[in-house]
C-alpha cells in the first residue's frame, strides 16, 4: 500500500525529514527526523510517537550525499516500511519567475532549478544534490519540489521592483521573497483559527536563524522583507539584513576585500553574531550580561518593529501580528521587546499569555491583535506533493 509521503526540508546545515500518512482524505504526520550536517560526526535524530532516536552516522561530514542518504534510509527502514512511500517532496528555496507553484521533478524542472542556483548559491545546490541522490537510490519514486518564492508571486510589480535600470529588472534582478512555505502554513492555519481576522491586514514574523516578515492581505502575500537574496531585510543569526550598498562598494574598492570574503562576512559573520561578538543565538544573548549582547538584541527587535511598520504602509493598515518559527514561537522576551516598540501603533501584549506561549498573546480588546502560531513547512510540502500527484493522475 503506497500511502506515505516523505518530505525533505533542506536548510543551510540541516535536513528535516517528515513522514505523512495519507488515508485518502487527509494527511497525518507519523514521524519526523533530521540530519545535522553541522555535527561531527554527523547525527540522525527521529521522533515517531513515543520513540526518540539520536544516532551517530558512520558517514563523515565530507561523505558523498548518496552514502549519507543510503545510511539514513537504512535507519528509517527499521521504523518505517519504505515500500509504502508514495512520493517524496522537497523544499527548494528559489523558484524565480519560472515556478509559480510546486512541480514534479523531471529533467526539465531539474535544469530550471539548477539555472536558478546563481540566485541562491548557498541553498539551491544542496537541494539539487539531495534530489539527484534520491533519484539514484530510488528512481521509481516520484519526487516534487515546493518553492519558497512561489507564495510571493502575488506581490505587485511595484513592490518587486528595485530602483535600478529597467533592463536589470527584466533580467531578473527583483524582489522575490522567501520563507513562503512557512507563510503559506501560517495563512492556512490562521484562516481556520481566526476566519474573520485572517481576511484583514496581517504581518507574519518568521523569526529563526534565518528571519523575515511578510504582509498578508486576505491571506495573500503583498510584501516581504527579504528580496533578491536571503540576506535582505532584518538582521538574522549570522546574516546582515538590510545594509547600505555603499558599504559593500567601499569594502570591495577601498579595503580590497575579495568577493568570497565579503560573502562569508555577510552570510556567516554578521547579524546577531557580528554585532555581539558572542553568539548568533538570541537565547545566549538574552542571558548574557555583556552590553554588546543587549545591544544586539535591541538592534534586532528595533529593525523588526520598523519593518512591521513599513509592511503596514504597504497594507494600508494593520489588524494583527503573528510570530512564528524558532524565536517567534519560543522566546517571549523577543516578542515582548518588539511589541513594546509598537505600543504607539496599538499593539499591547498580555504579559501572562505571552510568557505562557499561547495562541493569542494580546488583550482581546486590542486594536491590533498579536498571536504566536507554530509553522509547519513540512505539511505544506506534503500537501503540495499530493496535489501534484492527483493532478498527474487525472
Amino acid at each position: 500500500m503506497n500511502d506515505l509521503i516523505l518530505t525533505f526540508n533542506t536548510g543551510s546545515s540541516t535536513v528535516k525529514i517528515g513522514s505523512f500518512e495519507y488515508d485518502g482524505a487527509s494527511l497525518h504526520k507519523s514521524a519526523k527526523a533530521g540530519i545535522d550536517f553541522a555535527a561531527s560526526p554527523l547525527r540522525f535524530h527521529m521522533e515517531r510517537g513515543h520513540e526518540r532516536l539520536d544516532l551517530e552516522l558512520q558517514s563523515g561530514a565530507s561523505a558523498d550525499i548518496v552514502s549519507v542518504l543510503r545510511e539514513v534510509f537504512d535507519k528509517l527502514s527499521s521504523h518505517i516500511d519504505l515500500s509504502r512511500i508514495k512520493a517524496i517532496g522537497h523544499r527548494v528555496v528559489h523558484g524565480g519567475d519560472v515556478f509559480a507553484g510546486a512541480a514534479i521533478i523531471d529533467e526539465q524542472s531539474i535544469q530550471a532549478i539548477d539555472a536558478l542556483s546563481a540566485y541562491a548559491p548557498l541553498h539551491q545546490p544542496k537541494s539539487l544534490a539531495l534530489i539527484q541522490a534520491i533519484r539514484q537510490l530510488f528512481p521509481e519514486i516520484p519526487q516534487t519540489a515546493s518553492f519558497d518564492t512561489a507564495f510571493h508571486r502575488s506581490m505587485s510589480d511595484t513592490v518587486r521592483r528595485f530602483a535600478i535600470p529597467r533592463e536589470m529588472h527584466d533580467q531578473g534582478i527583483k524582489r522575490y521573497g522567501f520563507h513562503g512555505l512557512s507563510y503559506k502554513s501560517i495563512a492556512h492555519q490562521f484562516t481556520g483559527l481566526e476566519p474573520v481576522l485572517s481576511k484583514g491586514k496581517v504581518v507574519v514574523a518568521h523569526l529563526g536563524s534565518g528571519a523575515s516578515l511578510c504582509a498578508l492581505d486576505n491571506g495573500k502575500s503583498v510584501d516581504t522583507s527579504m528580496s533578491f537574496s536571503t540576506l535582505d531585510g532584518i538582521p538574522m543569526a549570522t546574516r546582515c539584513g538590510n545594509i547600505d550598498a555603499g558599504v559593500l562598494l567601499h569594502l570591495l574598492s577601498q579595503k580590497d576585500v575579495s568577493t568570497d570574503a565579503l560573502t562569508d562576512m555577510l552570510y556567516h559573520r554578521s547579524g546577531l553574531l557580528g554585532m555581539s561578538g558572542i553568539s548568533g543565538d538570541s537565547r545566549a544573548l538574552l542571558v548574557s550580561t555583556a552590553p554588546q549582547a543587549r545591544e544586539a538584541i535591541d538592534v534586532f527587535t528595533l529593525r523588526i518593529a520598523g519593518e512591521i511598520c513599513r509592511l503596514a504602509a504597504t497594507l494600508g493598515g494593520l489588524d494583527a501580528v503573528i510570530f512564528t518559527a524558532g524565536i517567534g514561537e519560543h522566546q517571549p522576551a523577543i516578542r515582548a521587546s518588539i511589541c513594546k516598540k509598537l505600543q504607539w501603533l496599538g499593539v499591547e501584549l498580555d504579559e501572562t499569555a505571552n510568557e505562557a506561549n499561547v495562541f493569542r498573546i494580546s488583550a482581546q480588546s486590542n486594536r491590533i491583535s498579536a498571536f504566536m502560531l507554530a509553522t509547519d513547512e513540512e505539511r505544506v510540502i506534503a500537501a503540495e506533493t499530493l496535489q501534484i500527484l492527483n493532478t498527474l493522475s487525472q
